[in-house]
């Protein structure tokens, strides 16, 4: 077994080892945080120069999740293009591989920090999106429950080495970053251990998911 499976708010959930979180009832696939276009991004304001297949990379790994589970809801929980400029200078291959995923799916995009505005590739947009008993946004709200969402990039360290990670508590899941080269805060950052309760797990992602307590 390669992900890990648990219960939030009554609903049950999947957490798969690439990022993505998988909801069977409702046949439904969130992933947070793709932060398309970052590279070109980095190059267009002078930054570092990073090899630019970070979107390609992302959209590989979305097109495998995509492919094995054939979900008939995807949400994308905010930034999912690292600024409004990437979504526009998004390479013709690579809308056409975004539009073919989107094809014959609700697809739903949940505005994020850096993408705080509709883009023209079609879905829907949605500041949130409460789904049964379950409600998704792209920033954590201490106040509620029953929530999921992104924004943080949990990390984690096992055996030496940096996991990106889930956050699993009884009132809610903070999801790790899905796009490639998209950095992390620690879980013991006072902006996690501050809406996270101690009993909190870090669900490692990589060849498998590990859930194991989270560090503070």
């Amino acid at each position: 077994m390669t992900s890990y499976t648990f219960t939030l708010n009554g609903a049950t959930l999947t957490a798969l080892p690439s990022g993505a979180l998988y909801w069977p009832d409702q046949n439904l696939l969130a992933v947070s945080d793709l932060h398309f276009g970052k590279a070109e991004r980095l190059a267009r304001r002078g930054g570092a120069l990073l090899p630019p297949f970070d979107t390609r990379e992302t959209l590989s790994r979305l097109d495998q999740d995509i492919a094995t589970i054939n979900p008939s809801s995807v949400i994308c929980l905010g930034d999912s293009f690292d600024d409004l400029d990437a979504a526009s200078a998004l390479p013709e291959d690579d809308r056409l591989w975004l539009s073919r995923l989107m094809a014959g799916r609700d697809w739903i995009w949940v505005l994020g920090n850096h993408d705080p505005a509709p883009i023209n590739l079609g879905g829907t947009h949605r500041a949130d999106l409460t789904v049964a008993r379950l409600t998704f946004r792209h920033v954590a709200d201490p106040a509620q429950s029953g929530e999921i969402s992104g924004h943080y990039h949990p990390k984690a360290r096992i055996a030496g080495q940096s996991r990106a990670c889930f956050l699993l508590d009884q009132s809610r899941l903070i999801m790790p970053a899905y796009g490639s080269y998209t950095g992390g805060l620690w879980c013991d950052h006072p902006s996690l251990t501050a809406v996270m309760r101690p009993t909190a797990l870090a669900i490692l992602i990589g060849p498998r998911a590990i859930p194991i307590p989270m560090p503070r």
